[in-house]
């Protein structure tokens, strides 16, 4: 019932994006509340238990502006109020840092669960001596992934490196499962990648593979369409981009940093 109600309140997808297409595997979606949740936090659990007993979020953490509780729940990223009676879905823009509004609780969590998917279970594209590095979750038949990969060389010229995670929107089990598995077990996954997001057929091909485990792990980010785009700070900076435009997204961030770590 709940995941069919925010199906309903979530299902415009980014302009810039592939939507998924499935209803998100509720794996960590009913992982127990942290030890150290405080009486807001547990409001808003309360809360949102009553739109479905059985739902638990997979993150709820300060928002980036007074009043709200920032929520991940099945793959979407949420508002509540802090006394829990108002649920927003539309993630606010912050006009002075010009990019999404952003707590650094949640980029931290980003962060943290970015950082538990082995480097080696990536299709990597990247330039040497690379200056910035995106996590891009990608399916292989999505428009905009495709889009997004004719861009590679250009991303890499500008000192981006490209790493891809698997994120089969159509759900585990679907056809796009089975050949993005065989993508990631092909002997060479780069060109297999870049084959198949040509639209050339995919060999069948199994393996030990990561596909379903970064697909379980993108929902816990809050991906719901592909290419969803994550800097190193945990930020994400959107659905399909121009090159110029992500360049500049990082430098931003780059230079945001910099200024917070000043004395």
């Amino acid at each position: 019932m709940f995941r069919i109600a925010i199906a309903a309140l979530l299902g415009a997808a980014s302009l810039t994006a592939c939507a998924q297409q499935k209803a998100p595997a509720t794996g960590n979606a009913t992982a127990a509340a942290p030890a150290t949740e405080g009486p807001v936090e547990k409001r808003v659990r309360d809360a949102l238990k009553e739109l479905d007993p059985n739902f638990k979020p997979e993150y709820i953490g300060a928002a980036p502006f007074p009043g709200f509780r920032e929520v991940i729940v099945s793959g979407q990223v949420l508002y509540v109020t802090d006394d829990g009676r108002y649920l927003m879905q539309s993630q606010p823009y912050d006009i002075e840092k010009r990019a999404m509004a952003t707590s650094p609780g949640l980029l931290t969590h980003r962060r943290t669960l970015l950082a538990s998917l082995p480097h080696a279970d990536r299709i990597v594209f990247a330039p040497p001596n690379a200056k910035y590095t995106i996590s891009v979750f990608t399916d292989i038949e999505c428009g905009y992934c495709r889009k997004l990969h004719q861009d590679i060389a250009e991303l890499n010229r500008n000192g981006i490196a490209v790493e891809y995670l698997a994120f089969p929107r159509m759900g585990l089990g679907s056809k796009d499962y089975t050949d993005m598995i065989s993508v990631w077990c092909a002997a060479d996954r780069k060109a297999a990648l870049t084959a198949a997001k040509g639209g050339q057929a995919v060999p069948s091909a199994t393996c030990t593979n990561p596909v379903a485990m970064q697909y379980n792990l993108g929902q816990q980010l809050g991906v719901n369409g592909t290419p969803a785009i994550f800097a190193a700070d945990g930020s994400q900076l959107g659905g399909y981009l121009p090159p110029g435009q992500i360049k500049a997204a990082l430098e931003r961030i780059g230079a945001a940093a910099t200024v917070t770590a000043s004395p």
